[in-house]
This record gives structure tokens, C-alpha cells and sequence, in this order.
């Protein structure tokens, strides 16, 4: 949710484009809130080249500020885990059908989180926000490459026991081992196979480059674009305020 429904849109610190010099400003007889368009008669700020009026000076400095909540952080969080997953999907699904990995695709991911993340925290940002927004895209790539992982593990047993087959004999397969005591089923402990899952899909990504070398360049190059746009995104805009500057009042008219 927007940190302040129904007011006045946010100032855009990316686009801002000075309207009202400072100097300029004095020699008017008013100046018009870039922000809330209302007319300013006393004094007004220069927030990055804007001229915007006390209180819209006073929202710009707190949304510029990065929140402390531990629950804002939280919020942030599963915004951005959501994301992750969904560019997830995506990757693997476009890695599944082209075979290629394409750049745009990580960089799409590093947008969709670090969108989601900052849609969390109320439009704001800050250090905290960033490094969760990197660590997300990073672990949304290796979890589009494990089940690609899998399936290539999955194809060179195949391979392997086609290979070794032939060799068993037709009396081995006839006549299977008898069933003891190992190979009655076990539990499943799924918090260990989640912690597997999670430290392996991390370790992948690294593991990818590493043993695709040197074309693995590419592939490293593709995620470290995905995580900057992720960290530019959800880092706090740059914020110049200086003022108040004062409006010159009205010429008196001249005498007849």
C-alpha cells in the first residue's frame, strides 16, 4: 500500500526539472507547489530543483527516510519472496523452452523484486531493503536452475545404468535381492530436505559459472545485471532540500 493514500503524487527525485530558480523566485510574486499545486505566498523550499511548500517539504523527507519496523522489513520481505519465485518460474520456463538464457529475463527478475520489495517497505528504501533485494534475485536465479539440474542429473543416470545393463546378466534381473531391513520406507524430514533445497539452490548459481567457464563469464555477467537493477531499485532517491526562501511581496501601484 502507498504510504499516503489519496494525497498528493510523489515527487519523481529521477525526473525532477527546476521550474523556479531560487533567484528567480524572489522577484515573483508567488510560487505554485510543485507537489500539492497549491500557491505559496510567504516562503517555499528547493527540493532537487522543485519548488514545493513546508508540508509536502516535510512528506519528502520522511519517505525519503529508511523505515526502521522490523515489520515494515518483514512485509518487504515476502513481497519480495513472492517475486522471486514468480521470475523464477519464468527463468526456467523460458530456459526450458528456447535452451537459452537469455539477459533480459535476469534483469526482468532484479526489476519484479526489487518492485515488489519497495512496494512493501511504502515506497521507501534503504540499505536494509537492498541487500534483501539482491540476496532475493540472486536466489530466484539458482532456483530456476535447480530443476534444470535435476533433470540433467536425472538423463546421466539413465544413461549410466543403459550402460550397465547389459553387463548384470539376464539371471541378476530375474531374480531380485530379497527385501531386508533398509529397504523398508522412511519418514521423510522435510524441514532437512527444504534446507537442502535452499543451500543448494545458493551454491548453484556459483557452481553454474564456475563449470561452464569461460562461458560462464556470460552467465555471471546475467546475474550481476539482474541484482543491480534490484539494488538501484530499492535504494533511497537522492534528496537536496535547502531553503526557506522568501517571496518578495507585490509592488505597491504606482501613484496616478
Amino acid at each position: 500500500m502507498d504510504s499516503n493514500p489519496g494525497g498528493p503524487p510523489p515527487l519523481q527525485f529521477d525526473t525532477a526539472v527546476p521550474r523556479v530558480t531560487p533567484a528567480e523566485a524572489t522577484a515573483t510574486q508567488g510560487v505554485t507547489c510543485t507537489i500539492c499545486q497549491r500557491a505559496i505566498s510567504t516562503e517555499y523550499f528547493d527540493v532537487n530543483g522543485q519548488s514545493v511548500c513546508d508540508s509536502c517539504r516535510a512528506q519528502v523527507a520522511q519517505l525519503a527516510e529508511t523505515p526502521r519496523s522490523w515489520g515494515v522489513f518483514a512485509r518487504a520481505g515476502l513481497f519480495g519472496l513472492g517475486a522471486a519465485i514468480a521470475g523464477a518460474i519464468l527463468y526456467y520456463a523460458v530456459i526450458a523452452i528456447t535452451n537459452f538464457e537469455i539477459g533480459i529475463v535476469a534483469i526482468a527478475i532484479g526489476y519484479m523484486v526489487g518492485w515488489a520489495v519497495r512496494k512493501g517497505a511504502g515506497n521507501r528504501g534503504g540499505r536494509r531493503f537492498q541487500v534483501a533485494a539482491l540476496v532475493l534475485t540472486y536466489w530466484a536465479v539458482g532456483l530456476a536452475y535447480t530443476p534444470l539440474t535435476f533433470q540433467q542429473i536425472a538423463e546421466e543416470d539413465k544413461k549410466e545404468q543403459a550402460q550397465e545393463a547389459p553387463a548384470g546378466g539376464s539371471d541378476a534381473a530375474a531374480s531380485p535381492a530379497p527385501a531386508g531391513p533398509a529397504d523398508e520406507p522412511r519418514a521423510v524430514n522435510i524441514p532437512m530436505v527444504l534446507a537442502i533445497l535452499l543451500g543448494f539452490s545458493l551454491a548453484l548459481p556459483v557452481l553454474a559459472v564456475i563449470s561452464s567457464m569461460p562461458g560462464g563469464l556470460i552467465s555471471a555477467a546475467i546475474i550481476a545485471f539482474g541484482m543491480q537493477q534490484a539494488w538501484r531499485m530499492t535504494g533511497v532517491p537522492p534528496l537536496q532540500i535547502s531553503g526557506p526562501y522568501r517571496i518578495a511581496a507585490p509592488s505597491p501601484p504606482a501613484a496616478v
